[in-house]
């Protein structure tokens, strides 16, 4: 996998950017038919030239330490809006059909959704993913990502001008994309795919350094090689956690609309349903006090299933109904427990009281009130709903507050809550 031709994430990103065909096979010949992924021996790409991979090829996305193979990385896109229980089910069938000659990785919901955003080309990041060999910083993978996604041009399908024989490119239409003008992204116009060694520059700045020290015991840093902790460092997504109650005013599909938009919609009108069936998702809110260039991606779920322990210290809110059943798997079951390490959120009506076990939780929290949606018939927004942005920025604003007062930073998350 030292090169990007032959890398199979790469290869798989591509294909379903040009929405080429990807085949498992039972062999590597260009004649091969399509099998079932029990049966097959290799995964077939057919864009840009067609190559036969191993479907047991290692990746580059490691989980627990380990590369997962071509296999379960394929598995886990065709299963991508699937639920994470049906997800489980369809893996452990696949493995009883495979008969113990290979094992389907089964991915945290939280490692499946970092791979679908990366291999949908929404992001060109990722906590899982390894840079490729010799690609130390990263840089080399993650031009090549982009370009894989954005940079492939695609003929027309069925257009007879594309070709003027088998894989070569029709003189006329090759002159006309010479002729095009390449626009390229800020990778290429700022470093390019190539990484550059800037190293000699650092040598210019010791003379400057070590004459204006920062510190006291800044004379101590520059001669010692603790210099390479200024490297950047990739903060995780933090996590709200929403009840999974079927009472609760805010669920997964209207949970976007309120928090994003400041707009509050009922669950189960046709504004809210049709936005997403997805048992997770992520919003994106800028934290002034945390990071005030760039905003944050918060990953929202209902369910607790396949949550690692290290999960918890990146969990910022817990919406609640008021029903303790909501908290029997969580990592700290009681209440009183749970919310002196993270802020709970309970939402209600109104001019209504809250439930009595919400108001003997104290101050841990929080009480939000919106008012009552008018016409449950309506398909479009309340506009007179002025009072709900009021609400969600005082959610935010604990949420915030907490953050800041638990050691979130601008490139680094707590160890513990």
């Amino acid at each position: 996998m030292a090169s990007t031709e032959q890398d199979p994430l790469l290869l798989l990103r591509q294909s379903i950017a040009s929405g080429s065909a990807i085949m498992p096979t039972a062999s590597a010949e260009a004649s091969a038919p399509e099998v079932g992924l029990s049966l097959a021996t290799h995964l077939t790409f057919t864009s840009p030239s067609r190559i036969s991979l191993p479907i047991d090829t290692p990746t580059r996305f490691v989980s627990n330490e380990t590369p997962v193979d071509l296999r379960s990385i394929y598995f886990a896109w065709l299963n991508r809006e699937v639920a994470i229980p049906e997800y489980n089910s369809f893996a452990s069938q696949l493995n009883q059909d495979l008969g113990g000659k290979a094992q389907v990785h089964k991915f945290a919901y939280i490692e499946k959704l970092d791979l679908i955003t990366w291999l949908e080309g929404a992001s060109e990041e990722s906590e899982c993913i390894k840079p490729l060999a010799g690609d130390k910083d990263g840089s080399a993978s993650a031009a090549a990502a982009v370009l894989a996604f954005k940079g492939t041009v695609v003929p027309p399908i069925g257009s007879t001008l594309g070709r003027s024989g088998k894989g070569t490119l029709d003189p006329r239409l090759a002159s006309i994309y010479n002729s095009e003008r390449k626009m390229g992204d800020r990778n290429s116009a700022l470093r390019g795919i190539k990484p550059t060694d800037f190293s000699h520059v650092r040598k210019l700045a010791a003379v400057f350094m070590t004459k204006k020290p920062l510190h006291p015991s800044s004379s101590n840093i520059s001669s010692s090689p603790a210099i390479a902790s200024h490297q950047k460092q990739k903060r995780p997504d933090p996590i709200i956690l929403l009840s999974p109650s079927a009472s609760s005013l805010l669920r997964m599909t209207n949970i976007k609309s309120f928090l994003e938009s400041s707009q509050y919609v009922p669950p189960n009108s046709l504004s809210a349903s049709s936005s997403t069936t997805a048992n997770m998702l992520h919003i994106n809110r800028l934290m002034k006090d945390i990071d005030a260039n760039r905003p944050m991606r918060f990953i929202l779920v209902e369910g607790i299933e396949q949550f690692k322990p290290e999960y918890w210290n990146r969990v910022v809110a817990v919406f609640t109904t008021g029903q303790t059943w909501q908290f029997k798997n969580y990592k700290w079951s009681n209440p009183t427990e749970l919310f002196r390490h993270i802020p709970g959120i309970y939402v209600g009506w109104r001019g209504e009281q809250p439930p009595e076990s919400v108001r003997g939780w104290g101050h841990r929290v929080m009480n939000v009130a919106v008012d009552r949606w008018k016409n449950p018939g309506a398909t479009t927004v309340d506009s007179s709903r002025w009072r709900d942005r009021e609400a969600v920025d005082g959610i935010w604003k604990v949420i915030e507050s907490n953050m800041r007062a638990k050691g979130w930073k601008r490139d680094q998350a707590p160890s513990s809550i």
